[in-house]
């Protein structure tokens, strides 16, 4: 389908409605084949994927989740789904940096805490050039903020706005930010804590390339240092600790990046397919596609790619449908689809042996970046202590 992007509401000047963007399964198609291209190079190099970007704005996918109010649309939880499976297929780092500004747009869309006329300027550059947006939570000492505790990020108040400083860790589009959303806090008996909105160009920020994965190399998760950062009064509307429940739209965000992830499993699924049908053993003297023990393996990859999908898409479709669904078992869904999607991809390296594990085949980066997967929140204990609470009724 094509979402038509700043036709659904009558409040919004006509000039402002942003293009329509394509999300088909054709275009959808296009935009894995581009990536995949350059997938290969992104992951040797580790560098910036600043030519996948390019092809994923120039879709207008980094305009997806932008509010009608704004000239934009609604993102459906299905089509969040289709399009990130399709960005992860052919290249993981570039679809988690996507993933990263398009969640952030879902979220001003549903809760809106932007500065008004700042947001419509990331609206209008996104029409020009990738406009990258992330939320910086995670701290050496302080781990996933998910887990709970305070960060140890401080921003202060000063006579024109406030100060930031704070050291970062794992910031996914380090290099590439046009904004970090910097989660700190005052150092106030009860502080408030929030997202400071920090231009990537400000003064006083300095990324230490620490990434080197085993795999989403070329994501850019580096370190990110702020040393005195100055930011304007309306870019931090922090709340008291006290107070804080956490990101309300949270487990439906990791349903939408574990898609990503189902996306590699596929791109795994087909290089297994092309391999057996061109692998002939001279003992054999046919493809190994032709034996029953491969067409057995192929059928165990095709049974964990329906599970992972029928979960996602199940499970979309109904909050799309407006069904109340209990977090617990939204939360589930995150560990429930990457273990299928991981299974899938080790399940065929283990059938192909040691050409699944060489360089020279694409296989061994999927099964280096669909286990990356595991480390994203919520992670698999988390999900798991949720679920089990809930059953036992504490």
């Amino acid at each position: 389908m094509t979402v038509e992007l700043g036709t659904t509401t009558p409040t919004v000047d006509a000039r402002s409605a942003l293009p329509p963007v394509d999300v088909t399964d054709d275009a959808l198609a296009t935009v894995t084949a581009q990536l995949a291209a350059t997938a290969e190079e992104h992951d040797r190099s580790a560098e910036f994927p600043w030519r996948g970007l390019r092809v994923v704005h120039d879709a207008g996918l980094l305009r997806l989740g932008i509010a009608p109010r704004y000239g934009g649309a609604d993102l459906s939880a299905v089509d969040s789904i289709r399009v990130f499976g399709a960005l992860g297929q052919g290249d993981p780092s570039v679809a988690l940096i996507t993933a990263m500004t398009v969640f952030q747009h879902v979220l001003q869309s549903k809760d809106p805490w932007w500065p008004d006329e700042l947001y419509r300027t990331v609206v209008r550059g996104s029409l020009e050039r990738p406009v990258l947006v992330n939320a910086i939570r995670a701290e050496h000492e302080l781990g996933a903020p998910a887990r709970g505790g305070l960060p140890a990020t401080t921003i202060r108040r000063t006579a024109s706005g406030w100060v930031l400083n704070g050291h970062k860790a794992y910031a996914t589009g380090s290099e590439g930010l046009s904004y970090h959303l910097v989660w700190a806090a005052t150092e106030d008996a009860d502080p408030l804590q929030g997202h400071a909105i920090v231009p990537g160009d400000s003064p006083g920020i300095r990324i230490v390339r620490t990434w080197d994965h085993l795999g989403l190399r070329a994501s850019s998760t580096h370190d990110a240092i702020y040393t005195d950062v100055e930011i304007p009064a309306e870019n931090f509307q922090g709340a008291p600790a006290s107070e804080h429940r956490g990101d309300a739209a949270f487990a439906g965000v990791a349903l939408g990046a574990s898609a990503l992830y189902v996306g590699v499993a596929r791109a795994a699924r087909d290089f297994f397919a092309r391999f057996a049908q061109e692998r002939v053993p001279t003992g054999l003297g046919r493809p190994i596609a032709t034996t029953e023990r491969i067409q057995a393996v192929a059928g165990e990859i095709e049974a964990q790619l329906v599970l992972a999908e029928e979960l996602a898409f199940g499970l979309g479709r109904r909050i799309d449908a407006g069904e109340s669904i209990p977090p617990q078992r939204l939360v589930l869904a995150k560990p429930l689809i990457v273990r299928a999607a991981v299974t899938a991809v080790q399940t065929a390296v283990a059938a192909i042996g040691n050409p699944g594990l060489t360089r020279h085949n694409p296989l061994e980066r999927h099964l280096r970046d669909v286990l990356c997967a595991r480390v994203h929140p919520p992670q698999e204990d988390t999900a798991l202590l949720v679920a089990g609470r809930r059953a036992l009724g504490l």
